[in-house]
């Protein structure tokens, strides 16, 4: 169950330090050699035992955070990791495509001809999902429901059926993944949200798409993470990236 995370881990070179940290209201923030972001959780302790010391910690060792059952320590595992893989060198290495060529809209519009008349379950109630309703089958799955969402337990009985299955990288952090992964392995899947770590090694668990965000402008996105920003950094010191297995650069080593 494992190994997923353990694959993330040893990507990070021991010697990297952090170099700055903020805890925002919507977003953790990690800088090392680029920025990582991961969400702010919205349940369990919101506790860091690392308080006060995160600046100047090994960037390997708060990786290693991202196995820990608080919901806080495991978001900067996840974040510290980003610092290192979601660089916009590292991603441009991993696609073969410029940063500047890449199309800048989420995945719901990037994939909306593939999935019309298809069988979609998103986990995660993301912005603006319900004109999906209008031309695919939905079916929205998120810990606090929202009217029409269906609860978290519906995945066992849900996702074996959908063509498509949407996952948001927040389950890296709640250690849903590997689960909702084995349900999906019928279905085109892909993981998305600013969370994500844009690394080929996660395809071989049953990942066809990632689809995920290159931090591109430092000041801008940790001005208004600090000020307590939700998604202003689109197209506002940030881009939403995204790479299907078939379109890796085979010589990328991350």
């Amino acid at each position: 169950m494992w190994e997923i995370y353990d694959e993330l881990i040893e990507l990070i070179p021991k010697d990297l330090v952090i170099k700055d940290f903020v805890a925002g209201l919507n977003w953790f923030l990690v800088e090392s050699i680029g920025t990582g972001m991961a969400m702010t959780p919205k349940e369990g302790n919101s506790y860091l035992h690392t308080a006060g010391n995160v600046v100047g910690m090994k960037v390997y060792d708060a990786a290693k955070l991202i196995k820990s059952w608080s919901n806080y320590e495991a978001a900067l595992g996840l974040a510290a990791i980003n610092s290192v893989i979601n660089t916009s060198n590292n991603f441009e290495v991993l696609s073969g495509i410029s940063m500047k060529k890449q199309k800048n809209v989420n995945d719901f519009e990037y994939m909306k001809d593939k999935i019309k008349g298809k069988k979609v379950a998103v986990i995660g109630h993301f912005p603006d999902l319900e004109p999906l309703a209008e031309i695919c089958k939905l079916s929205i799955l998120e810990r606090i429901p929202q009217e029409g969402d269906f609860p978290d337990p519906s995945c066992e009985y849900l996702l074996p059926e959908q063509d498509f299955v949407f996952i948001t990288a927040v389950t890296l952090i709640n250690k849903t993944l590997p689960r909702l992964l084995n349900l999906s392995k019928n279905a085109y899947v892909t993981i998305l949200g600013p969370s994500t770590p844009m690394t080929k090694c996660l395809y071989k668990y049953g990942i066809n798409m990632l689809a995920g965000t290159v931090v591109t402008d430092r000041n801008k996105v940790w001005c208004l993470i600090k000020e307590g920003g939700r998604h202003e950094f689109f197209n506002n010191g940030a881009l939403m990236v995204k790479i299907e297995i078939d379109e890796i650069n085979t010589f990328s080593k991350s």
